[in-house]
């Protein structure tokens, strides 16, 4: 962007894989909202390696509205990989995903700027009412009911493709391979914890089938894990594998000093006894588990004190300029 070009009001993202009949009448609702509105926004179409016409379709848009912009990757990558050059992309101040399929409805976009400006970090939108097969709504469900108990953020939707972020939030979050379900996870973990949810019109699928199947959840509850472990871990690594490498060895020393005791004082064998190879593989893992958590900290330590004086040497240097006559 020039140095003396107005900031747009709005960047609205949107991942498309086999989407050319949707495309047409999505932008079309889109360019009636944001010029109803008074926005000044462009759409970036991430094609994620579609196989049908859907570049062509967003190439004749362009040329039509140059406030339409497509980017195209030569195969599938996923829709984090989409989102994440979307993001990068991005230059509005606030940032607007939502899928091609029609379902996400960009009437929504009104309220969900309202929302930003009034000092949300992001606002996520929620399918109340889905029109969806209980193939899809009730794991669905299960896996919101999940998340939100694990991450602690009191969002009823991950999955709603509908989002409003501030342009700083997408350029602070990484995204890669199905962690785009847990942008406001890594959203918080950034620092950005005003969080909102707005109640979402979501309509039936228009045109094609739906991209994702059941395999969606397993792949998302793993990506889960991943991200727990990152958000609450990577600067402690001490206090996951250190606690289980606690558990594991109390519980190893436990079993041979029961086992040792049952020897010396009952003179009972213990040669054949499963109980002695498990305590003594339980304090192996012990050990282990302690050692990993040392080696974690030796690494992480130093690269977090090199980042907490490279913010304090940038701070210090803002001051400055800012004192300055």
């Amino acid at each position: 962007m020039d140095a003396g070009a107005k900031q747009l009001d709005l960047s609205i993202v949107i991942p498309v894989l086999d989407e050319e009949a949707s495309i047409p009448e999505l932008a079309d609702r889109i360019r009636g909202v944001c010029d109803g509105a008074g926005f000044s926004f462009e759409v970036l179409f991430v094609d994620d390696g579609s196989t049908d016409d859907s570049w062509d379709v967003i190439s004749a848009m362009h040329e039509r509205d140059e406030r339409f912009l497509g980017i195209r990757f030569r195969r599938n990558y996923g829709k984090s990989a989409a989102l994440a050059v979307g993001f990068e992309r991005a230059t509005g101040a606030y940032v607007i995903t939502m899928d091609a399929d029609l379902q996400d409805d960009p009437a929504e976009i009104p309220g969900l700027v309202t929302l930003l400006e009034s000092g949300y970090d992001l606002v996520s939108g929620w399918k109340r009412r889905r029109h969806d097969p209980l193939s899809k709504t009730m794991p669905s469900l299960f896996f919101n009911f999940v998340t939100r108990r694990l991450s602690g953020i009191g969002l009823h939707d991950f999955n709603c493709g509908l989002k409003a972020y501030r342009l700083e939030v997408v350029k602070s979050v990484r995204l890669y391979g199905e962690l785009h379900r847990y942008v406001p996870l890594l959203a918080s973990w950034e620092g950005y914890t005003r969080i909102g949810e707005k109640v979402v019109e979501h309509h039936p699928r228009k045109y094609g089938e739906t991209k994702f199947g059941l395999e969606r959840f397993i792949k998302g509850f793993l990506d889960l894990l991943t991200v727990h472990f990152l958000t609450r871990f990577t600067a402690r690594p001490m206090h996951f594998f250190g606690t289980l490498g606690t558990l594991a060895f109390m519980g190893g020393f436990v079993i041979s000093l029961w086992i040792s005791i049952d020897k010396l004082w009952y003179g009972n064998p213990i040669g054949d006894r499963p109980l002695l190879l498990l305590g003594a593989l339980l304090i192996l893992v012990g050990v282990q588990m302690f050692t990993v958590g040392l080696v974690g900290e030796m690494v992480v330590v130093p690269r977090m004190q090199r980042t907490a004086s490279y913010g304090i040497a940038e701070e210090t240097k803002a001051a400055e300029r800012a004192e300055s006559p």
